[in-house]
């Protein structure tokens, strides 16, 4: 009775699967994961990378679990989805609103009508403790799409996963037996070529990580930023139970490049809090749309992006450096050459010499 109760929990919550799991240890997982740290394509992954062997066996972190409760929820259509437009930035669209408030409220619900029943019961919502598609796969709410994401029935890989560990001993679901088969939609679709054979994914390569990450976005890689301000969803939208799911989407237009650069601090956090930002600091997101105003070469964009040749902050400086080059006018060499004799961080000398400074 207490499994079907939790099935009907998920199912009034809004989630598009609900599957059990023993909480045994995922087996090869820790391995895998060694291995994609030791061959580099994990690059410089942290959260569940940072601890393989906890984040592969919940029993390191709650030894009392005797299962996990996996569960799906999704967020199309009704994210929407921006389209690109001069001028405008694209934010992937689990992340044009935060759409962890449905998932965390199924798996609290699901935790308090555990606990209500005397079982122990912890709620793992984005947790580094616990690689959370593995989970989802071993408890059938769905399948390892060759894009490394999970597939779900009727969602595609549109959602957001999570799970409650819990003591009691519920009944066990079966995997799903499904596969991509012989579909490789995601991997042409990818603009940098990140997804390779067998569900690898060289994050090296993957803009999406590229762009919450801290530090330099890599030179090769910036045209390919598009006019992307976070996150990447190609690989979704060209995945055929991707795209079957959100027909009728409604397109939101994401922010101007020209806003992300004059709003302030607190401004771009209170807008864009949800995001992962390293350290709290919303510095990526102008450094995003640097790159982005170096793609687009709009004219009224490059009195601003040479404006951030003096910025305070050298990560920005590197940027507008680049996005000026990019822009490749009189005026924006002139102001190369007026920014490097000023410089004295050897990493924006260095990227000022490269946009044609001298």
């Amino acid at each position: 009775m207490i499994l079907e109760h939790i099935q009907q929990i998920a199912v009034d919550a809004g989630c598009v699967g609900v599957g059990v799991t023993s909480a045994d240890p995922f087996d090869g997982l820790a391995e895998a994961m060694h291995e994609r740290k030791v061959d580099g394509f994990a690059a410089d992954l942290a959260f569940t990378y940072r601890n393989p062997a906890v984040a592969s066996d919940v029993r390191r972190t709650f030894p009392w679990a005797q299962r996990l409760i996996a569960v799906a929820h999704a967020y199309e259509p009704a994210a929407g989805v921006s389209e690109s437009s001069a001028g405008r930035l694209r934010i992937a669209r689990f992340a044009d609103g935060d759409h962890y408030v449905g998932l965390r409220n199924a798996l609290t619900r699901i935790a308090m009508a555990l606990k209500m029943s005397g079982a122990r019961a912890e709620v793992l919502a984005d947790d580094s403790r616990l690689v959370d598609r593995a989970a989802a796969v071993r408890a059938g709410v769905g399948w390892w799409g060759r894009s490394t994401m999970v597939l779900v029935p009727g969602a595609g890989p549109w959602v957001l996963l999570g799970s409650v560990a819990t003591d009691a001993p519920l009944e066990l679901t079966e995997p799903m037996v499904r596969t991509c088969a012989t579909c490789t939609a995601c991997m042409p679709a990818c603009p940098t070529g990140a997804i390779l054979d067998d569900g690898i994914l060289d994050v090296r390569l993957c803009l999406a990580h590229h762009l919450q990450s801290a530090g330099l976005i890599p030179e090769d890689l910036r045209e390919a930023i598009g006019d992307r301000l976070y996150g990447c969803d190609d690989c979704l939208t060209s995945c055929p139970p991707g795209w079957r799911s959100v027909a009728g989407a409604p397109v939101v237009d994401g922010p101007t490049i020209l806003e992300i650069l004059g709003l302030d601090d607190a401004t771009l956090l209170f807008r864009y809090g949800h995001f992962y930002l390293p350290g709290r600091r919303p510095r990526i997101l102008r450094r995003n749309a640097l790159v982005a105003a170096g793609n687009d070469r709009s004219p009224d964009l490059e009195p601003v992006v040479i404006g951030y040749l003096g910025h305070p902050d050298w990560l920005l400086r590197a940027h507008a450096a680049w996005a000026v080059g990019a822009f490749d006018t009189a005026i924006g060499r002139a102001a190369l050459g007026r920014a490097i004799a000023e410089e004295r961080d050897g990493r924006v000398r260095e990227e000022l010499r490269r946009a044609g400074a001298s």
